[in-house]
């Protein structure tokens, strides 16, 4: 259910984004590509094959700063129908996906599309019928999308196009195995253009600026502990402050703070689990539960900011997370092993990998605000959907609300 507002919330978000003065452009698009092996014995298929419809409104002419700042970028939605070829283990998928796309270089020509969303698959793993396809195991998951264009032709009404990128697919670790789905296509599409006004930008003289700004914020998300036997979802509460600079209205960077309470990490410690029993390798954890079910870190953000809508991302280093030793332990050992095998058969070993995953926390995503920058609020509220991940491997979907406040805005001559 959360995923589904998820991707109704970036849906409304992207499309919500003022309109004034910007040109609507329907552009229609064919990919072809490969789908990486996402475990061993994953399922043989031929190429990957998806039709899209891209909706997309270019800000070209938009007379906001935050469109004067970007160089007139593109925002929208796609639909799309992917084939994956193979029916019968990996299915196909129906994908809504919002979207921004800049223009890279300082040229016309090229530009980067960048968008993250929601899809349905038709097929997913199932330990007897599709043991295989460990990549999908929900019915929807998160999509994201990287992609650059070059366009090779222009007239009138049409701007032909070719592209290459990377499409990704996950369920945010809402249920295990979620090895992840990634494929690597090439693409042409073509921009139809309604003419109705010439794309000259307007002129605008904004002062720069800058400006800090002090914000908090509290989560809450949702996630799994193992694949079989802890693979029921369980609550995760956040609660972050962050200080930063505003600049010109449309660039955030901050640092701050973040604690974290995992209910899963909780009750393994409270039950007394396998690994925390006593004369166990984590025996020491029961002696205070709530401080070692906890996650205390530092991190470092930067946003976008186009008016109402935020999109950020942020690299974290984590101070304070004993309980992931155990995640590793099980997740990384036993826990793939079939059931009817004892837990101490096999644990995961704490390697470079553990320790870079560890130590290292991102997140990305969208945030919604109340007021738009536009007005430069000294005072605004926002509400937020995103990732967690350790490095790069998903932890748990997050829906926040959170209040930032705005100090004196000085433009810098």
């Amino acid at each position: 259910m959360k995923l589904k507002l998820t991707i109704l919330f970036l849906f409304a978000s992207l499309t919500m984004i003022s309109q004034e003065g910007s040109l609507f452009e329907l552009t229609p698009e064919l990919m072809i590509g490969i789908s990486a092996e996402a475990n061993e014995n994953f399922p043989d298929r031929s190429l990957q094959k998806q039709i899209l419809l891209n909706f997309g409104w270019d800000h070209t002419n938009n007379p906001s700063e935050w469109s004067h700042r970007l160089k007139g970028p593109k925002t929208g939605v796609s639909i799309s129908y992917t084939d994956y070829g193979n029916k019968d283990s990996l299915g196909s998928s129906f994908t809504l996906l919002p979207f921004i796309e800049f223009k890279a270089f300082k040229s016309e020509r090229i530009k980067v599309l960048a968008g993250m969303g929601g899809s349905y698959f038709t097929k997913k793993y199932d330990s007897i019928s599709n043991p295989n396809n460990q990549a999908i195991t929900t019915d929807l998951v998160w999509s994201f999308r990287l992609f650059m264009y070059y366009q090779f032709l222009q007239s009138k009404r049409l701007d032909w196009r070719i592209g290459m990128g990377y499409f990704h697919h996950s369920n945010g670790h809402t249920r295990l195995p979620n090895q992840g789905l990634n494929s690597f296509l090439v693409s042409l599409s073509a921009d139809i253009k309604k003419e109705e006004k010439p794309r000259v930008s307007p002129i605008r003289d904004f002062q720069r600026s800058r400006y800090p700004y002090l914000s908090f914020r509290t989560g809450y998300g949702a996630n799994v502990l193992s694949n079989h036997t802890f693979n029921d979802k369980k609550n995760i509460y956040t609660i972050t402050g962050e200080y930063g600079w505003v600049f010109n209205n449309t660039f955030k960077l901050g640092a701050g703070f973040y604690y974290r309470f995992y209910e899963h990490y909780y009750d393994y410690i409270k039950d007394d689990e396998f690994l925390v029993r006593d004369g166990k390798e984590f025996e020491e954890f029961k002696d205070n539960p709530w401080f070692n079910a906890s996650n205390i870190g530092f991190f470092v953000s930067g946003e976008v900011i186009m008016n109402h809508i935020g999109i950020d991302a942020q690299i974290g280093l984590n101070l304070h997370k004993p309980m992931y030793k155990v995640d590793w332990r099980i997740n990384e050992g036993w826990d793939h092993i079939p059931k009817e095998i004892p837990p101490n058969a096999y644990l995961g070993e704490f390697n470079t990998k553990f320790r870079m995953k560890h130590l290292i926390s991102t997140r990305m995503g969208m945030k919604y605000y109340l007021i738009g920058m536009d007005k430069k609020p000294k005072n605004n509220v926002f509400v937020g959907f995103h990732i967690n991940a350790n490095l790069g491997q998903a932890d748990f979907t997050e829906l926040s609300i959170g209040y930032v406040y705005h100090f004196n805005n000085k433009s810098n001559d």
